[in-house]
């Protein structure tokens, strides 16, 4: 009978002899995994850095997906940040708690599933640190080069801008309410429609390449929609002095892309679309043209700070993920 290895039978060094090979390494390394910390070289000299953790049973459950899916997700959102502020990504750091009893076979495909992520965007992974504790935790910092551009910043929003989004909104949202059900991403018997949203919550897709192609072409203002488009949209609205009036006939598909998993669930897809987080889209606003890979989902206007819908108060209750409310 074979004998599952767990991490407490392996000391630091022989976990990190089975992960550091499996991660890509990065254009932009000088100095890799080995050292007391990486060197990635930043031609412009100026780069962004930015950091997210993953706690299990918080931000994901182990019976819901594989490892792959929580190393491909803790890339991922961070990648989001990277391309929101302008920049290029180029490299991430992690760093990995990990319970004793927890098998080393789950370790190497979470490092699988980051190697898959970090070579879609070309990025390395240059190294990070372990340790143990009663949970999985996730935290990874990425870096990203602004190629000499100025960074993409919330605060450049102005009254008769375009509002623009690039992505999903809603599938994240739904795809927890599917989980949260009592299914998990290897059941072969769920419907399409729940299957893609369990998907897009385990590996969101953000769309990396369209935020660079939008800081090239002068965005005024960008940002990652991790928490919501309300709670997001909001934090734009503040930052810049204006409103961010959304139009409900631009969201009108997503909306309509929903309702049939939204009513399998009891749930609203209006709120999905508006609320739900974790989708990382990216939200922009120009002057001019709407950038490739975004389309435009509301106007600027003066105003006192906030966000509407046509003109409105939002129609829905709540206003997206908060890390400490819950909700």
């Amino acid at each position: 009978m074979h004998q599952v290895e767990r991490v407490q039978d392996l000391t630091e060094d022989e976990l990190l002899e089975r992960v550091v090979p499996l991660l890509p390494a990065s254009a932009a390394r000088v100095l890799g995994p080995g050292d007391d910390a990486a060197v990635v070289a930043a031609p412009d000299g100026r780069f962004v850095v930015t950091t997210d953790v993953l706690v299990e049973d918080r931000h994901f459950r182990r019976a819901w997906g594989s490892g792959a899916d929580v190393g491909w997700r803790a890339v991922m959102q961070n990648l989001a940040d990277v391309a929101a502020m302008g920049a290029r990504p180029t490299a991430i750091v992690t760093s990995l708690v990990l319970p004793g009893d927890l098998e080393v076979a789950w370790v190497e495909d979470f490092a699988h599933g980051m190697a898959q992520a970090c070579r879609l965007h070309a990025v390395g992974a240059e190294g990070g640190d372990l340790s143990g504790g009663p949970v999985v935790m996730v935290s990874v910092t990425a870096h990203g080069d602004l190629e000499g551009r100025a960074p993409a910043l919330r605060d450049g929003a102005r009254p008769e801008a375009r509002i623009c989004h690039a992505g999903r909104l809603g599938w994240s949202a739904a795809g927890l309410a599917v989980l949260e059900g009592g299914f998990s991403a290897s059941d072969d018997h769920l419907e399409a429609e729940a299957r893609d949203a369990v998907g897009r919550f385990l590996r969101p897709r953000p769309p990396v390449r369209a935020g660079l192609r939008a800081a090239e072409a002068g965005v005024e203002a960008m940002m990652d929609v991790s928490d919501g488009l309300l709670r997001d949209a909001g934090r734009m609205a503040r930052a810049s002095g204006v409103v961010l009036d959304l139009s409900s006939q631009a969201i009108a598909a997503d909306v309509a892309a929903l309702e049939a998993l939204a009513r399998a669930y009891g749930q609203d897809a209006l709120t999905w679309v508006l609320t739900g987080g974790e989708d990382h889209g990216l939200l922009a606003v120009v002057e001019g043209e709407v950038p490739e890979g975004f389309r435009q989902i509301g106007t600027v206007r003066a105003g006192e700070p906030g966000v509407t819908v046509d003109g409105g108060p939002p129609s829905v209750l709540g206003s997206g993920w908060d890390h400490f409310s819950g909700r």
